[in-house]
């Protein structure tokens, strides 16, 4: 069965490079970035890998932990690493699960038949400290991933939690927001005392901090 937003993320133990992980307790009270990458020792992933190190501090200012996973080796990601440091110029400090058996790359559809039968493609899970998937993105091997979008989708997700709104195409953080069609003008004065403005009875935009 396919994994659906909203849906609980499923839990897994698993081996990583910085020893073992129980995918729950891993989590916490925090958000997560789980992302899985084709092969260790690749240019694309490497990459990648260097860029979530490098962004280390935007992900921990967001609440979230970054989690990567390959069907590699913990010996393997352990040399790795020593590659991405030195042509990223970065430390990379996250761990990185060793999912040899494919294991959990199967249970999070991460393996697609007609890009690899023994590979994970690029996907992304956004998972909320309530342990809720709230967003997935699967991108072919040969692309790499947007981080600023990975960076953009968080903040959106934290803000709408946080305020209960909605965010409109290419929404970034200071942009206008939306208010839901479910909230009356009467809700909305109360709970947007800053106003807000009325396009149509259910378009309306207001500012939110």
């Amino acid at each position: 069965m396919s994994l659906l937003l909203g849906d609980t993320a499923p839990n897994f133990q698993i081996d990583s490079q910085k020893g073992k992980i129980d995918f729950h307790e891993f989590i916490g009270n925090s958000w997560c970035f789980f992302f899985s990458h084709p092969a260790d020792f690749t240019p694309v992933c490497t990459t990648e890998m260097g860029r979530t190190a490098q962004l280390a501090t935007e992900f921990k200012n967001r609440n979230v932990r970054p989690l990567g996973l390959s069907t590699d080796s913990v010996e393997e990601h352990r040399k790795w690493i020593i590659d991405v440091n030195d042509t990223q110029k970065t430390d990379l400090q996250f761990p990185i699960v060793a999912d040899t058996d494919q294991k959990v790359a199967k249970l999070y559809q991460m393996i697609h038949p007609e890009q690899s039968g023994t590979a994970a493609v690029r996907s992304v899970f956004i998972i909320d400290p309530n342990k809720i998937i709230r967003l997935t993105m699967n991108y072919p091997m040969s692309v790499g991933r947007n981080f600023d979008e990975i960076l953009r989708v968080i903040d959106a997700l934290q803000t709408t939690d946080k305020f209960g709104v909605a965010t409109p195409a290419d929404w970034k953080v200071g942009s206008r927001v939306i208010i839901p069609p479910s909230v009356t003008d009467d809700e909305a004065n109360k709970k947007f005392p800053q106003g807000f403005e009325k396009i149509r009875s259910y378009l309306r935009f207001t500012n939110v901090k």
